[in-house]
Formats: C-alpha cells, sequence, structure tokens
C-alpha cells in the first residue's frame, strides 16, 4: 500500500468559525483518534492530502510530522463539500507498526457482464481486517464468466496476501440478473404514463362552478 508522509500542525481553534478560517488557511480540520488518547485536534495541507487520497487511495497509511514525532494513522472518516468536493474535516485512526485494523475496502470490478445480464451492486465494500501498513486499496471481482443468476457474496473473493475477512462471508455483494427486453421496458414505460394524471386533472379536485347571471 502507499504510504505518504505529511506535516501536521495542532489546531487550538475549534467550532465553525475555526474551521472555515482553518480551510480558509489552505488546510483540513482533522482530529485524531486511537490508543486510548485523548482525541488530537490537528490541521493538514489540503492540497498534499487530496494528492494523497487521490494515488494511494481512501486507506492510505499517512506518516504525520507532528511537532517533530511522527504518528502513523490512516483515514477513517473524510468529509467533503457535497457540491464543491472540497475536504472539510477528517477523522484520523492513530496506528502502529503490526497492529491489525479493520477497514471497508471498495470493490474494483472487472470482466463484461455475460449477453443478457445486467449487474446488479448490493454492495461496493468489503470489511477487512489486515496489517496497518499493508492495507489494500481495492479488491478485485472478476464477473467474466458468472452466469445470470449467479452471486459473489464476501467469502468468494481472492483477499491480499495478510488479509482476512472481517465480515459474515455470506454477505451478497453482487448479482448478475436477466437484462429487461426492450418489450419489457416499453411496457413499463407505458404503465407509468398510464398512471399519471393527465395534464389539467388534479385528483381531488372540486368542479369549477358557473355563476348564473
Amino acid at each position: 500500500m502507499s504510504e505518504v508522509r505529511l506535516p501536521a500542525e495542532p489546531r487550538t481553534e475549534f467550532g465553525k468559525g475555526g474551521a472555515r478560517r482553518t480551510r480558509r488557511a489552505g488546510k483540513i480540520p482533522a482530529v485524531i483518534y486511537g490508543h486510548g488518547a485523548d482525541p488530537r485536534h490537528v490541521s493538514l495541507p489540503a492540497r498534499e492530502f487530496g494528492h494523497a487520497i487521490k494515488h494511494g487511495g481512501a486507506n492510505v497509511l499517512l506518516t504525520l510530522d507532528l511537532e517533530g514525532t511522527d504518528q502513523l494513522a490512516i483515514p477513517k472518516a473524510i468529509q467533503r463539500h457535497p457540491i464543491k468536493g472540497l475536504f472539510e474535516h477528517v477523522d484520523l485512526l492513530a496506528v502502529r507498526r503490526g497492529e491489525k485494523v479493520t477497514i471497508e475496502v471498495p470493490l474494483t470490478i472487472v470482466g463484461e457482464v455475460i449477453r443478457g445480464g445486467l449487474l446488479a451492486t448490493e454492495n461496493n465494500t468489503v470489511s477487512i481486517e489486515a496489517e496497518a501498513t499493508n492495507l489494500p486499496s481495492e479488491i478485485e471481482v472478476n464477473i467474466e464468466d458468472l452466469e445470470i443468476g449467479a452471486h459473489v457474496t464476501a467469502g468468494d473473493l481472492v483477499l491480499p496476501a495478510g488479509s482476512t475477512l472481517a465480515g459474515e462471508a455470506d454477505q451478497v455483494l453482487l448479482l448478475i440478473q436477466e437484462a429487461p427486453t426492450a418489450a419489457q421496458l416499453e411496457a413499463e414505460e407505458g404503465a407509468e404514463g398510464a398512471a399519471e394524471p393527465a395534464e389539467g386533472d388534479v385528483e381531488g379536485a372540486a368542479p369549477e362552478a358557473t355563476v348564473a347571471e
């Protein structure tokens, strides 16, 4: 897995105002949790953190240079602006080399769905346990040879060396369903159109009254 070194600074301003000032300075408000210690409020350089996530994935291992001391950490929760996509806040989990942690790893689909099939995604991540300095950024799922009606469970995955499944083995992740035909799609669209009230026809509306002169 990727390991990225980032400077981190103690943060003394809290609340919405303090967070806004931190972000205006090109930094991200963050909190480091773990190992029974009190939470530590820090700020991270936004540009460098974004680069680390882009190239190392959401489970990238960070070496934080905090007041001359190195602290290993992984992102636990990342908040982003819903429209701008900017990083607004990060929760970090402090880890040690050799320590095992449980994380959610995204699935990457490879291969093509069988002709006439439709891929349905029930879960796009899987929970695994792995050594903190060897966390996978993704797990590949090959759907090339799956027939219609087949499904992929967490227990079917080929996990990276050193990783073990943390969730239920029978958790369904993917399904191969039969794709609807053009006729079925047209029938569904027709049914939806018939269910819609005609223009100007309001359900429950009183009839117009005519006033006699």
